[in-house]
């Protein structure tokens, strides 16, 4: 290796573990993120509302709040005051979370409606949660929480449409497909 190529391998190895501090600092955001998308699937599939998965997401999120906070809480009482304001504003997210899970609301919202209701709820709550704390990465995490409610609706309502367009263009592929001649046999 000359010493031309050394500055940008070292560069290049530079770029390499600023991503990958950045993904592991992420990390935690897209697993909530991924957590929410996941409850709204199952709950679809199984067309059954999961209470405590909601209800453990919003707690999960609020401590990657209280995470996402801290470094810029300076001393004790900001740190107090950061844990019990989350802790409140969380405490009103499963609040409101619950009524949607009552008996009577129930009977109105299919499970999978709820399902998208509470993703929407958790994505308010999180976006409201990270403007308090003037945190991009939770402002951000709230948006996508909020983009995919619209998303999983589109798809569950678009899949018959992608089956039916999919088995269309295999079908035609099938009939369409280049066969080769086999030589006839003389």
């Amino acid at each position: 290796m000359s010493d031309i190529d050394l500055p940008h391998t070292e560069a290049a190895a530079t770029n390499h573990s600023g991503r990958s501090v950045a993904l592991r600092r992420h990390l935690p955001y897209l697993a909530v993120l991924a957590l929410a998308i996941a409850g709204v699937a199952y709950t679809n599939i199984s067309h059954k509302p999961l209470v405590g998965y909601w209800e453990f997401l919003a707690l999960a999120t609020g401590v990657l709040c209280v995470f996402a906070g801290w470094p810029h809480a300076d001393d004790k009482n900001a740190r107090f005051r950061l844990i019990w304001t989350q802790a409140l504003h969380w405490v009103a997210v499963l609040l409101t979370m619950n009524i949607m899970l009552l008996g009577g609301v129930q009977q109105i919202l299919p499970s999978p409606a709820t399902s998208l209701v509470l993703l929407m709820l958790l994505a308010l709550g999180t976006f409201l949660a990270g403007l308090n704390l003037l945190s991009l990465p939770l402002c951000v995490l709230g948006v996508a929480m909020a983009l995919s409610v619209p998303a999983i609706a589109w798809l569950k309502l678009s899949v018959l449409f992608l089956v039916l367009g999919a088995a269309c263009v295999l079908g035609l592929v099938i009939v369409f497909w280049p066969r080769h001649a086999h030589p006839a046999n003389d």
